[in-house]
């Protein structure tokens, strides 16, 4: 405790506030009201739709430029996961049209795929973590995860609030979260591979990880609303013209 009242004591109120949020939630395991399972599989679906959105209506160079940024950490923790898991990678394109990773089966016996196909998720959140902490300032924290239903309500207006149109810190975000989706959210293939985990998963409740799985959900919430407005925006433009 008295190391965890040190490292929180060195962190601006924004991330004081993330870490204990975090420690609180391993503190309420026990308490989880969400299925693990129905969090990542809405994580896929609300991942699909961002991405669909930028091929059908925003289908633009600077936006598959950034969509390269997503495609990159998504493929890249893929990548160190196989690594971390003992699987073999076999082939790696994280710039290509098709942006994959072929690799063999991990060491770790049903988890290791699962700790694979999950990854983008926990890589997708360290990165903005970190992009957040050491070149935006630590301008964003994550709302109470109190593992109910409502996070999803919450958490995505809450980080909205957060963006301010006359600070550069907010564009930085802004550009990135448009890819949210393709970042953080895995594959539906990610998920074909560990569907009999996934299974087991729409059973299993841990407020720790559902609050984890909230955080990333509501970034792509967040990516599909800035889409909504840039699209609408393109529209209005087209029709003044």
């Amino acid at each position: 405790m008295f190391l965890v009242a040190v490292c929180l004591s060195r962190q601006t109120v924004p991330h004081r506030m993330f870490y204990g949020k975090l420690f609180h939630l391993f503190l309420c395991y026990p308490k989880a009201h969400m299925s693990l399972g129905i969090v990542l599989i809405l994580i896929v679906i609300f991942g699909y739709i961002s991405n669909w959105l930028n091929w059908r209506f925003l289908n633009y160079k600077a936006t598959r430029l950034l969509y390269y940024i997503g495609a990159f950490v998504h493929e890249s923790s893929h990548a160190i996961l196989c690594l971390a898991t003992g699987a073999k990678v076999y082939e790696y394109k994280a710039l290509s049209s098709q942006p994959h990773v072929t690799h063999g089966r991990p060491r770790l016996p049903l988890i290791g795929n699962l700790l694979i196909s999950s990854a983008p998720i926990f890589g997708g959140l360290l990165f903005l973590f970190l992009v957040d902490h050491y070149l935006l300032g630590g301008q964003f924290a994550p709302a109470a995860f109190n593992g109910q239903w409502n996070s999803l309500l919450w958490e995505p207006l809450n980080l909205l609030a957060q963006l301010r149109p006359l600070e550069w810190q907010s564009w930085i975000m802004v550009v990135l979260l448009i890819n949210a989706g393709a970042m953080i959210g895995p594959s539906p293939q990610d998920i074909k591979n560990v569907w009999p985990l996934l299974i087991i998963l729409l059973f299993v409740q841990s407020s720790f990880f559902a609050g984890i799985g909230v955080m990333a959900l509501s970034l792509i919430m967040v990516n599909i609303a800035i889409q909504i407005v840039c699209i609408l925006c393109l529209k209005v433009v087209g029709l003044m013209r």
